[in-house]
């Protein structure tokens, strides 16, 4: 035991396991005097738990998903250096020793006969024979199962100039989902060239408030997450920042859509210009990886009054034009519509089927449209509701 933690010691590449709460319970546990192994040894099984109650699990996991050089430098197709290379191998099987311990031999080590908290160990889905077998064929797939937080969350917000996970995601399916099959056909098919390489459009969802939009764009990340998809959300007071998210995300080997959710501007708005810029491709061009995908209940989404039409400008028709040209930079406008009441009853049918909602089909067509009309109209987001209250 007290090998394995001179060993952690000589740990770089893989820094950022070693710095773990786990892992510095555990080496901490190895350096100590006998008479506080006790308290460490549960000190270090109490930090465990709030990750993991398998340690080898935990081991595996942190090193295959960890952001380090190496990876980094994998996942761009850049030529490694040998003595990297060298310790990554050495590394790796440092963790793979570490991986092993058990419980027993750990009270065996403490040298305390009375009862201990156990922790599980053993990793019987590793696919391959070894750590570093497991870890190369990750990074094989790396554009698909990504690195750091990327590994194990899907959908992200920028926050105080960094990229951080969404605490509690939207867990939107596309299967949950009924009407507007052809508008989310559209964005499906945009989404998947952008994962396979090929153009794809900033994209434009407009229409009626509750007809899904928002909804359409999160469930088609979670479609399309397990093909190396995520989504950052940012908001309107964030476009400034841009090309700062663009730049983080540039050489990352997923693909990423930028999420802007109802969005409307002030003609005297400074977020303008930098969408602009970005959406035609200007200076703060696209990051190759990613694209915007916004939403908006207006077409044209420059706010406009009655008094900007009669304004005092000698070039008014320019100027009507400047406002309503940013819509027309979106590669791809999606309109979605409000739907006819037998569609919003169709949409109503589906979901209390899925919900297991029972009720006669006229008490539940005559309740779903007194509902809607309560409402202020026909749409999904009333549908949902409607069903919802009758569960």
């Amino acid at each position: 035991m007290k090998n394995l933690a001179k060993k952690l010691d000589s740990i770089v590449v893989f820094k950022n396991v070693k710095e773990s709460p786990v892992l510095r319970a555990f080496y901490t546990l190895l350096v100590a005097d006998f008479e506080n192994r006790i308290e460490l040894y549960a000190d270090f099984v109490a930090n465990l738990f709030d990750y993991n109650f398998n340690f080898t699990e935990f081991i595996v996991d942190s090193v295959v998903t960890d952001e380090n050089q190496y990876v980094v430098l994998r996942s761009k197709g850049e030529e490694i250096p040998e003595v990297l290379s060298d310790c990554v191998k050495n590394e790796i099987s440092i963790f793979d020793e570490i991986s092993r311990v058990t419980p027993e031999e750990l009270k065996r080590f403490i040298g305390y006969s009375g009862y201990l908290p156990k922790f599980e160990s053993g990793y019987e889905s590793l696919e391959k024979d070894n750590l570093f077998d497991e870890y190369e064929a990750r990074i094989c797939d790396i554009n698909k199962v990504g690195y750091g937080i990327y590994s194990h969350n899907t959908m992200f917000r920028y926050l105080d100039g960094e990229i951080v996970p969404v605490k509690t995601p939207d867990t939107t399916n596309v299967l949950d989902l009924f009407g507007y099959e052809r508008e989310r056909g559209l964005l499906i098919d945009n989404t998947n060239a952008l994962l396979e390489g090929r153009p794809a459009a900033n994209t434009l969802l407009v229409g009626d408030a509750g007809t899904g939009k928002s909804s359409s764009v999160k469930a088609v990340t979670n479609l399309l997450s397990h093909e190396g998809l995520r989504l950052i959300e940012i908001n309107k007071s964030q476009i400034q920042k841009l090309p700062e998210i663009m730049d983080i995300i540039s050489e990352n080997p997923l693909k990423f859509i930028i999420f802007i959710d109802d969005l409307s501007f002030n003609a005297e708005d400074t977020n303008l210009g930098t969408l602009k810029a970005i959406l035609e491709g200007g200076a703060s061009a696209n990051a190759h990886n990613c694209v915007i995908y916004a939403t908006s209940n207006r077409r044209h989404l420059i706010k406009e009054t009655f008094s900007d039409r009669e304004g005092d400008d000698i070039h008014r028709q320019d100027t009507m034009q400047e406002q309503i040209s940013l819509s027309d930079r979106f590669g791809l406008t999606i309109l979605y519509t409000r739907p006819s009441k037998p569609l919003y009853l169709e949409i109503v049918h589906n979901l209390a089927q899925v919900k297991g909602v029972k009720m006669d089909e006229n008490e539940l067509d005559t309740k779903a449209s007194a509902f809607a009309l309560r409402k202020g109209g026909f749409s999904p987001r009333a549908a949902k509701q409607f069903v919802e209250s009758q569960m």
